[in-house]
């Protein structure tokens, strides 16, 4: 009888290892955006699912929890478990917040990064009636009047407020910050002159400055912007430093198997290669960002090292 319970016991114990070792994914996989449909960085994880479904096997889809800029989505995500088949779509913002705010969970000991997805410029502008013809004007206007030139953003901690803060600091001005509600009511008041200048993101702003309403003096990211091509960035016109990259990504629960990780980093890589998907990107007004898996960790640290100091060398944030 002995005998019986203990080969009873071995063929469940090797049962339990059995459903433990399941090769990733054996159920459907949940890309969770903090943010409503139709957003950049939603309709970027619907692009990616559509596809990345088909090289994992089973059903990938868009889960919306909406609180907070992403912070309940974020935390519904580093609960979950750990086994890759809950992912977060978080932004930047992601390294931002826990200088913010005060989100219920830590950036390095409840999450681990996963993919890159894209990157979204955002556009230096002026309204033509200011008389900026370059970066170099504005910056010596604001250094001729200290403290009497404003900067618009879409609100604390967001990436047009990182931008104008990461091009002060770089440009060695003394600027006042005017946080709007959005996009929308910042760009407004640009193009009423009642704000100097803004960080517009280039999707929101690239009609207003086709049509002339806005004046584009550089794009405030690591590179220029297929969708402006002879607009040089803030970096090029002089000011090492000053660029901001908003990044849209992915992240799973801490402790999910390196493997599993990896197999997540490499199958989206190879979608973002695919030509449809990158066509799809640049409509958004967005591109492609691919990045090596230590590659997107070492990003991780290292902003939160840089928005940390950025935040409090402007005064704000939490204490």
């Amino acid at each position: 009888m002995n005998g019986i319970l203990r080969v009873a016991a071995v063929l469940a114990c090797g049962l339990a290892v059995t459903a433990h070792a399941q090769t990733f994914p054996w159920k459907t996989v949940r890309l969770v955006s903090g943010v409503t449909p139709g957003s950049a960085s939603d309709t970027m994880a619907r692009i990616v699912s559509e596809k990345l479904q088909t090289s994992l096997g089973q059903p990938v889809i868009v889960e919306n929890r909406l609180g907070a800029g992403g912070i309940v989505a974020a935390a519904y995500v580093a609960k979950a478990d750990p086994d890759g088949h809950t992912i977060s779509v978080y932004t930047s913002a992601f390294t931002v917040v826990p200088f913010t705010t005060n989100p219920p969970w830590d950036p390095i000991a409840d999450f681990t990064p996963v993919a890159t997805l894209a990157t979204t410029p955002n556009i230096l502008v002026t309204a033509p009636s200011r008389g900026y013809n370059t970066v170099q004007e504005l910056v010596a206007a604001a250094k001729a009047s200290p403290g009497k030139l404003t900067y618009a953003s879409a609100g604390l901690g967001s990436s047009t407020h990182m931008g104008g803060e990461k091009f002060k600091a770089a440009a060695g001005i003394d600027v006042v910050h005017v946080p709007y509600k959005g996009a929308p009511e910042a760009i407004a008041d640009v193009i009423a002159g009642r704000v100097d200048y803004y960080f517009a993101p280039v999707v929101s702003a690239l009609g207003q400055i086709r049509d002339g309403k806005l004046r584009a003096l550089a794009v405030g990211a690591p590179k220029r912007t297929p969708a402006l091509p002879d607009l040089p960035t803030t970096v090029e016109a002089g000011y090492p430093g000053s660029d901001y990259n908003f990044w849209v990504g992915m992240l799973v629960a801490a402790k999910t198997p390196r493997e599993t990780v990896e197999r997540l980093n490499q199958e989206v890589n190879r979608v973002l290669q695919m030509p449809e998907v990158r066509e799809r990107t640049e409509k958004l007004g967005a591109e492609v960002l691919m990045m090596p898996l230590p590659a997107f960790e070492a990003m991780i640290r290292q902003e939160l090292v840089d928005n940390e100091q950025l935040l409090k060398a402007a005064g704000v944030g939490r204490n």
